[in-house]
This record gives C-alpha cells, sequence and structure tokens, in this order.
C-alpha cells in the first residue's frame, strides 16, 4: 500500500490521532501493514459499530479504495452490514498474512479475510 501522508506525519510528530483527523482503528491497521506485508488494510481486531461511520470517512479522506477484515470477532454479521449502509460493500473472499508466524514454515501464516470495497 502506498504512505499516507497524514497518517504518516502522525507517526513522525506524534499526539492525538484525532487532532490529524484520523481514526484509531484504520491508523492501526495502517501501523500493521509494515508487520504483516499486505497490500491493504487490514482490519484483523475487533471493529466497533459505532466507529463505522468514522472509519468510512477516514478510509474515504485517504483515497483508500478496498480494504480486508480478517477478524473473527463475534458480531461480525452485524458489522458487515453497518459498512453496507456506508456504501462499502463485500466482495469475496482472499487470503492475506497474519500478524503472526506459522510455526511450522517459519513465514507469515496466510488467513482468509473478506474483500471490503468502497
Amino acid at each position: 500500500m502506498k504512505k499516507i501522508e497524514i497518517f504518516e506525519r502522525a507517526i513522525k510528530e506524534g499526539g492525538r490521532l484525532k487532532d490529524y483527523g484520523i481514526n484509531a482503528t484504520v491508523f492501526a491497521a495502517y501501523r500493521n501493514l509494515e508487520y504483516t506485508g499486505n497490500e491493504d488494510l487490514d482490519f484483523a481486531d475487533t471493529i466497533w459499530d459505532h466507529d463505522i461511520a468514522e472509519i468510512a470517512e477516514t478510509l474515504r479522506e485517504n483515497g483508500i479504495k478496498e480494504f480486508t477484515i480478517s477478524s473473527t470477532f463475534s458480531g461480525l454479521i452485524e458489522t458487515l452490514a453497518a459498512f453496507e449502509k456506508e456504501g462499502i460493500k463485500m466482495a469475496g473472499l482472499i487470503e492475506v498474512n497474519a500478524g503472526y508466524t506459522d510455526f511450522m514454515t517459519g513465514e507469515k501464516a496466510r488467513i482468509p479475510a473478506i474483500r471490503m470495497t468502497l
């Protein structure tokens, strides 16, 4: 994924993410890209339904057209429905790099994820 200037500025300067107009959940997914090596943002942790409108706004403001969700948290169906209300749709299943190493191969584990498009 390309570097996002405002996210990089927030990393360099520090401070509150809200001051940069960045949603913390999106920022965590962005920071995880370097570790996982994925091309697109991957939400590997819980996404709170009350954050979805702000997540959608942050994605749109930063030109992010697709992302994945690899988290298997309970309530995922409600979260997908909330994204749908924001105009973000499911676009199939893919595999992404996990945030952990497969002990059998010594490589990043590959896990299923839902591809989402704006």
